[in-house]
């Protein structure tokens, strides 16, 4: 009897240990997981675009073009019909490209419902004409009407088609050849070099804030403060400031040094195949079916 109540003790005090451990790191271990799975889907991305897919085999500036006819289509159609019969045409084209699809349809939908609702929700209930239900608010009457619903779900349905032509394009292009595709459309080089280094920096900086994290938790052997911690988060935010300063004229200097003169420069050489041009092609078609449809279908 009296050594189970010796060993009580001590696993109480090892259980609370544990509780207090975790609730000191918590916030740390949080923020490691949230960008190491960020760095990790980047990886996962990358990977993808290295298929042998059908999206894969194509040129660049042909997936480009694909996409903007796409998305314009699909902004400018007013048929929720339409616009399912091209999701499902997104489906069969993400399938062949090897995309895998609960990735795919997760990474849109998990996401676009709750911030589309977001922004049309107001334009539900302040609408003229016969309402399903009144709201009182003192002398102001609101509520929604069943044009107005429609309305948000159509809404909601053309950002995620066309979240989804965009995440499509991401996992199936590398970002270097999407960057090298929009001079064929004349985008300014200045613009192309600014997305260029910021996707650049955005990794090396999660790199380098994980690496902080990571030393705070494993030099961290007591019990701290919240003072400490605020300071702790203010420093680090100063220093990872500091830093991305010093780069980014270190940077600067070295390009120069190496000659560059505004111009980026690749070695990827593209050439427009037949099943490019055919690809293209499909798309038009495809981008007018759903502009006729949302103009003729509810």
């Amino acid at each position: 009897m009296s050594s189970i109540n010796s060993v009580s003790p001590s696993r109480n005090i090892r259980k609370a240990a544990e509780k207090e451990r975790k609730r000191q790191f918590g916030w740390i271990e949080q923020t490691i997981g949230g960008i190491s799975g960020a760095i990790e889907r980047a990886v996962f991305t990358e990977e993808l675009t290295r298929l042998n897919g059908w999206l894969q085999g194509l040129d660049p500036r042909a997936k480009l073009a694909m996409f903007l006819v796409t998305v314009l289509a699909a902004s400018l159609s007013n048929s929720l019909l339409a616009l399912a019969l091209l999701y499902l045409v997104l489906l069969l084209v993400a399938y062949r490209s090897q995309v895998p699809f609960d990735f795919f349809v997760k990474r849109v939908w998990i996401g676009i419902p709750l911030f589309a609702g977001i922004v049309i929700l107001p334009s539900i209930f302040f609408t003229s004409g016969h309402r399903l239900f009144d709201i009182l608010l003192g002398p102001i009457h609101f509520g929604p009407s069943i044009a107005s619903i429609m309305g948000a779900i159509l809404f909601i349905a053309r950002v995620g088609v066309t979240v989804s032509l965009a995440v499509l394009l991401i996992l199936t292009t590398p970002w270097a050849d999407i960057l090298k595709s929009l001079g064929a459309f004349r985008v300014p080089q200045v613009f192309v070099l600014l997305l260029s280094m910021t996707y650049r920096y955005i990794f090396l900086f999660l790199h380098t804030a994980n690496g902080m994290f990571e030393a705070r938790k494993s030099r961290t052997v007591g019990k701290t403060t919240g003072r400490e911690q605020r300071g702790w988060i203010s420093g680090s935010m100063g220093n990872l400031m500091n830093r991305s300063f010093k780069m980014s004229n270190d940077v600067y200097a070295a390009m120069a040094a190496r000659g560059f003169t505004g111009e980026v420069r690749t070695y990827s050489a593209y050439h427009m195949t037949k099943q490019d041009w055919f690809a293209l092609l499909a798309s038009v078609v495809i981008a007018l079916a759903v502009f006729l449809l949302g103009r003729y279908l509810p």
